[in-house]
Order: C-alpha cells, then sequence, then structure tokens
C-alpha cells in the first residue's frame, strides 16, 4: 500500500497528484486545483485550521457540465445523422453514476482521495457516489488547465467502448425497463422501488434505493439522485433475476426441455376415455331411459327422444293405430267428458236450493195464514 499522508488517511499517498498525473499520462499546472478535486468536504469538516483548504463540490459541479460537452462532442462526430432524442438517450447511456464510477475505478481514484475519519470507516472510498463526484471534479480540474482537448482524451480513453456498444446499438443502461419487461414476462411481477435511506446536506445528498419482487428485496443501489440510486438497484436485480432465469434453463434442459409436451399429452389421453363410453348408448338406447344407468352423463344429454318412448306407452290401447293417433285420441278421451258432467252437476245442485224453497208455499209464514188454516180443517 501506499505511504500516509497523515493519519487516518492510510489511503492517500504522500503525493496524491503526482500519482494522479502519472495515472492520467498527463501534467497538471494548477496543482492546487487538483489537490481540491482529490479532496472530499468530510476531510474538510475534520482540518478547519489549515487555510484555503477547500473541498470538491464545485469542481464537481463544473465537471459534470463539462463531461456532457465532451461526450455530446464525439456523439455528433460519431452519428451525423442522427436525430436529438437518439443523441439524448445515447449520453445519458454513455454519462451515469455507473460509467463515471468505472471510470474513477480504472484509474484508482479511490485510493488518491483525502476522506474524514468517519468516511473512511464507512467505506468512502469504494462508493460509486462518491467515486463518480470524484471523476467530475477531476475532469473540471482538466478543463481549468488545459481546456476541453485533454477532457476529450480522457473520455476517449476510458468511454470508447461505450461508444462502439452504443454505435452498435448493444448499450442500453435503462435497467428499471429492462428489469419490469423480464420480471413481467417470467415472474409476472412489476418492479417496486423504495427509498430506504438519504445520507449528506440537501444539496449534496445520497439515495440508498431498493427493489422488490414479490415482497423480495432483489436489488440495492446507491445513488445522488432517486433516479440514479433506483438504475442502480434495478441492476443489481436485473442481474440476480438473468442468473435465476439462466439456471432454470439449464435445469430444465439438464432433466429433458419437453414437460410441457407430456402435460399435453395426458390431457389428450383423458379426452377419448370419456369419448368410449359415447360407443354403447345405441345399443340400449330404450333401457337408459327407462333404468337411467350411471354410464357417462354426456350420453345421458344424446338421447334427448325421452318423449318418444312415451309415446309408445300411449298406444297400446289400440296397436292399429300409428305414432300419430295420440294427438288425435286425445280430444275425445274420457277426462274431458268428466269434467263436463261434473260442472252440470254442480251448477243444477246450487239452483236446487231455491226451487226447494218456492215449493214450500204449503207451510203458512204468518200467524193469519196459520190460523186460517187451522179454522180450514
Amino acid at each position: 500500500m501506499h505511504d500516509a499522508n497523515e493519519p487516518g488517511q492510510a489511503g492517500a499517498p504522500v503525493d496524491p497528484v503526482a500519482t494522479l498525473e502519472a495515472r492520467l499520462g498527463l501534467c497538471l499546472g494548477d496543482r492546487s486545483t487538483a489537490l481540491a478535486a482529490l479532496t472530499h468536504k468530510s476531510y474538510v469538516n475534520e482540518h478547519r485550521d489549515e487555510p484555503g483548504l477547500g473541498d470538491n463540490e464545485r469542481l464537481e459541479f463544473l465537471g459534470d457540465a463539462v463531461i456532457d460537452l465532451a461526450v455530446s462532442h464525439r456523439l455528433m462526430e460519431r452519428f451525423p445523422a442522427a436525430r436529438e432524442g437518439d443523441l439524448s438517450k445515447m449520453r445519458a447511456a454513455v454519462v451515469d453514476e455507473q460509467g463515471l464510477s468505472e471510470m474513477a475505478r480504472a484509474l484508482d481514484l479511490g485510493s488518491l482521495l483525502r476522506l474524514g475519519r468517519g468516511e473512511e470507516l464507512t467505506g468512502g472510498r469504494r462508493k460509486a457516489s462518491l467515486l463518480a463526484d470524484a471523476m467530475e471534479a477531476v475532469v473540471a480540474a482538466l478543463y481549468l488547465d488545459a481546456g476541453l482537448a485533454p477532457v476529450l482524451v480522457l473520455i476517449d480513453r476510458f468511454l470508447g467502448d461505450a461508444f462502439a456498444r452504443a454505435a452498435a446499438g448493444t448499450l442500453d443502461r435503462d435497467f428499471k425497463t429492462q428489469l419490469q419487461e423480464l420480471a413481467q414476462s417470467r415472474v409476472r411481477a412489476t418492479p417496486r422501488y423504495r427509498v430506504v435511506g438519504e445520507h449528506g446536506p440537501d444539496h449534496s445528498k445520497t439515495f440508498e434505493v431498493e427493489t422488490e419482487l414479490r415482497g423480495e428485496v432483489v436489488g440495492r443501489g446507491t445513488g445522488r439522485s432517486k433516479k440514479d440510486a433506483e438504475q442502480a438497484a434495478a441492476k443489481i436485480g436485473l442481474d440476480l433475476l438473468l442468473r435465476r432465469c439462466a439456471d432454470e434453463s439449464a435445469a430444465a434442459g439438464a432433466g429433458g426441455g419437453t414437460p410441457a409436451a407430456p402435460a399435453e399429452s395426458a390431457v389428450e389421453r383423458t379426452a377419448p376415455e370419456h369419448a368410449a363410453p359415447a360407443s354403447p348408448p345405441p345399443d340400449t338406447d330404450e333401457p337408459r331411459v327407462a333404468g337411467q344407468p350411471a354410464p357417462g352423463a354426456a350420453v345421458a344429454a344424446a338421447p334427448v327422444p325421452a318423449v318418444e318412448p312415451a309415446a309408445e306407452l300411449a298406444p297400446p290401447a289400440e296397436g292399429t293405430l300409428p305414432t300419430e293417433a295420440p294427438a288425435a285420441a286425445e280430444p275425445p278421451s274420457e277426462p274431458p267428458p268428466a269434467k263436463r258432467v261434473r260442472a252440470k252437476a254442480a251448477r243444477p245442485a246450487k239452483k236446487s236450493t231455491p226451487k226447494a224453497r218456492r215449493s214450500a208455499p204449503e207451510v203458512p209464514a204468518t200467524k193469519k195464514a196459520r190460523k186460517g188454516a187451522r179454522r180450514r180443517k
């Protein structure tokens, strides 16, 4: 490891600026600005007694815009026929926290940073957000020292592969969309994101986000914004889901990838088993209607002409009549005259009572009539 610059700075070399120049292959004229680019605010808070000590936040602000300018310049050169919307998408895919942190790791920038004790103990030299901020600050120092030319050299050196993938159409860092499409097609679920932590002051926060699938945390990421943190978490979740899908396909291939075919054949086999009892019904149509045996219910629905046997039971009274006879025999049947006789018998019964009352004038209804009858006797 490198010799310590100060107590508590075990990862920082004696001259971080000289080491940075060697790794970049460039000379930095303003060493104080370069040293500020490597200084985190946590270090400044613990060394307030040092005069003229500044952190890299202002340089980070400038470096963000300079990187966008340099990448936009290269995209305009490489894709002269591309539309503005396509160029914006490619720039967003090339310039993000992941891409910048990868540049910083390629330079081993984490070992050059000056951090406070607390940030050192929490693994600040490996944080993607902190490395991306430092990379932007270094780019700003290069721009202030020598203009855009050294920045373009740095961009070509570390982002050349990203430009090549963008030209081939294989560069897609919208991990949220990729994870959602894969999850809906394979798991039939939509990933959900939630912020589980916020660190730092309001003007320079770091967000920590988790992504879940059906209640299971499949990824956790950090970023300088919620969107960046969600993308980082989605990338981890996407990698996990892709590995699971690969394991499932490998297991299916080892066990024979034809489990679906037997399931279909089983369904096809069950159909003829139910269809087999359909053949005997024509031999025993009449007994099934009378006794109602227990063959398949589907067969019972077929002999709907159960009315025909009922019509055959009616004609035995006169065997000579055909099947049309029952329709003609219904009107002269005995039930209708019986109903008529009952109706006639009921009518005279009701009228007989008043006639009986009229035919009884022989009984005197008054006292005078009774006396006259006695006198007559």
